[in-house]
C-alpha cells in the first residue's frame, strides 16, 4: 500500500519498515531490498488483478465487456490510481524488470479481452481486444487526473459506438 500511495521513488526503507512493523534487519532478512520487495507487491498486484478481471468477465450480467470496461476504469485505488499503470508510466522507462511485468499484464488483459470478444479464434480479435486495453488504461489516466466519473462513463459510451463487442 506505501508504494502504491506514495510511488516507488518517494517511499523510504523507513515507511516501509514502519508500515510493516518490521526492524530495518527483519526488513532485510524477510524481503532482500526495497526493489525485490517493490517487485514482489507489482507481481502480486497484477496476479490479483487479472484474476479479478477473469472473474468480472466470467459473472457478468448481460455484456462482459461493459463490465471488463466498469472494472478496469474503477480501480480499487481510486483517485490514487491502478499501481501498475502508475509503475509502468514512473519506472518502466528505465527499469527492465518493472516494464517487463507491465508489458506482461497488459499481454494479459488483451488476452481476457480476446477470449470474450471471440472464444473459438481470439487472435482473431486480437486488435480489437488491444484497443479495448488501451481504452481501459487511458481512462485511468483521466480518473488520476480528476475527471469526474460522469465524462469518463460518457467517453466510455462514446467508445462503445466505435468498438462495439
Amino acid at each position: 500500500m506505501v508504494f502504491w500511495t506514495k510511488g516507488y521513488e518517494a517511499t523510504s526503507l523507513e515507511d516501509l519498515t514502519k508500515a510493516m512493523g518490521l526492524s530495518r534487519s527483519s526488513f532485510y532478512a524477510a524481503f532482500g531490498s526495497k526493489q525485490e520487495l517493490f517487485i514482489r507487491a507489482l507481481d502480486h498486484y497484477s496476479r490479483n488483478g487479472l484474476r479479478n478481471l477473469k472473474e468480472v468477465a466470467q459473472a457478468a450480467e448481460g455484456n462482459p465487456i461493459d463490465a471488463m470496461m466498469e472494472a478496469l476504469s474503477n480501480p480499487q485505488g481510486g483517485s490514487k490510481g491502478c499501481m501498475l499503470v502508475n509503475c509502468i508510466t514512473e519506472l518502466a522507462p528505465h527499469d527492465k524488470e518493472v516494464a517487463e511485468i507491465g508489458r506482461r499484464h497488459l499481454e494479459s488483459i488483451e488476452e481476457i479481452f480476446a477470449g470474450v470478444l471471440d472464444p473459438n479464434n481470439p487472435d482473431g480479435v486480437r486488435d480489437k481486444a488491444r484497443a479495448y486495453s488501451s481504452l481501459a488504461i487511458g481512462t485511468l489516466a483521466l480518473r488520476k487526473a480528476g475527471i469526474p466519473a460522469d465524462r469518463i462513463a460518457e467517453t466510455l459510451k462514446q467508445a462503445r459506438t466505435v468498438l462495439p463487442a
